[in-house]
């Protein structure tokens, strides 16, 4: 028997006065006489505690949004995109000027019951991400097979910029082929410049490092000796070193799945790719990158790697700070300290500072713009904008 009922029962039943019962059961006459109260109104409701929920909550989500969360989630895997909490958070701020925090997004879509809790699941923060520094340092490849409507089996080859996740070339063939694999390759290097280094699994028609040497290196492992580019394979039975390339394919393949019309020859299945790449490339927000931006403005964001650089290789140094209060960074060069001027109205922007000799450009670290380039005067402490004095206009 709950304490409420035994609290009305001994006033209403037995008649003992609301102080004496206080005093019996251990709480305060006001609470008994508001319960009394309650149960002359309400009758047996009274014994049940009433929810402590407010009446109102000024800071709830308007029922609206609630509703415009879901059908965003709804259309975004019926169109077969990324539909988490962070892409429907980038597609309010975007398109309808709502900013929700991804937290709220998912317990929208959790009470709606369109997402399951996985307790068990590694959380996301317990990964450490690798991520090539600028566009070009590293360029990830792998094929995967997708079945035409008619049943037969195609291959689509892919190449993906490491830092931006940016689709380079994307192809679907009968069979990828090691001379399939060289031709794309350049037909990428054509397009977007030759890139540091490449990373890929070890396929023959990547790599013969696992053949034991047997014929010698294949077409494309001697292209990349002529341009200079550094070869870098996985570790056999380790798919994760590739994998911004391998998370690439998984979304691919699930948009196809999800078109209308699946591709009956390959020029078909072509067309598709074509479709989706320009997509991803350019309009599909990417939770790996800054401000989830889309690849192509992070791979046209900063400076390109060359080959013959070593870590961004392009430069000898990537150095990231944080522009003080007077405008400037800071860079040892021959083990002395210089102060290099970017500008007041620049204060507080994250930037990154790439060195070559005493070669240095320096961008922002978020948005990729070039600040200044200059070449560093060793004998002078501090590197001036060169800029007229007076006030500047902020970004």
């Amino acid at each position: 028997m709950s304490r409420a009922r035994l609290v009305i029962t001994a006033v209403v039943v037995e008649g003992r006065g609301a102080r004496e019962v206080a005093r019996a059961y251990g709480v305060s006459p006001g609470w008994v006489s508001k319960l009394v109260a309650r149960y002359r109104d309400e009758g047996e409701a009274a014994f049940e505690a009433r929810s402590r929920r407010p009446h109102r909550s000024p800071r709830a989500t308007p029922p609206e949004v609630n509703a415009r969360i879901v059908e965003l989630r709804r259309a975004l895997l019926a169109g077969g995109e990324d539909a988490g909490a962070e892409t429907i958070r980038w597609h309010l701020a975007k398109h309808f000027d709502t900013i929700l925090s991804a937290s709220t997004i998912l317990r929208a879509l959790r009470r709606e019951g369109l997402v399951e809790p996985q307790p068990k699941k590694r959380p996301r923060s317990s990964y450490v991400r690798f991520c090539a520094e600028l566009p070009n340092e590293t360029w990830q490849a792998d094929f995967t097979h997708y079945p035409l409507a008619t049943g037969e089996d195609a291959e689509i080859l892919t190449w993906l910029d490491d830092h931006a996740r940016f689709a380079l070339k994307v192809s679907a063939h009968r069979r990828v082929t090691g001379p399939i694999v060289l031709a794309t390759f350049r037909a990428a290097t054509d397009e977007h410049g030759v890139p540091a280094s490449t990373l890929t699994d070890n396929g023959m028609v990547f790599t013969t490092r696992l053949s034991g040497g047997r014929g010698g290196r294949n077409g494309f492992e001697s292209e990349l000796r002529r341009l200079g580019v550094t070869q870098k394979s996985s570790r056999p039975n380790h798919p994760t070193t590739c994998g911004e390339v391998e998370r690439f394919q998984q979304a691919m393949k699930r948009w196809l799945r999800a078109q209308p019309v699946q591709p009956e020859t390959l020029a078909d299945l072509q067309e598709l790719l074509d479709t989706f790449v320009d997509r991803y490339n350019t309009k599909r927000p990417h939770r790996s990158l800054p401000e989830q931006v889309p690849p192509a403005t992070a791979y046209r964001g900063r400076p390109k790697a060359t080959p013959g650089d070593r870590t961004g290789d392009a430069h000898d140094r990537v150095r990231r700070d944080v522009v003080d209060p007077k405008g400037r960074v800071t860079l040892r060069v021959g083990g002395r300290l210089h102060h290099i001027g970017i500008g007041m109205r620049f204060s507080g922007t994250r930037v990154l500072l790439l060195v070559h000799d005493l070669e240095v450009r320096v961008v922002d670290a978020t948005t990729g713009e070039l600040l200044r380039s200059l070449v560093v005067d060793p004998t002078k402490d501090y590197q001036p904008t060169g800029e007229p004095p007076g006030p500047k206009p902020r970004r």
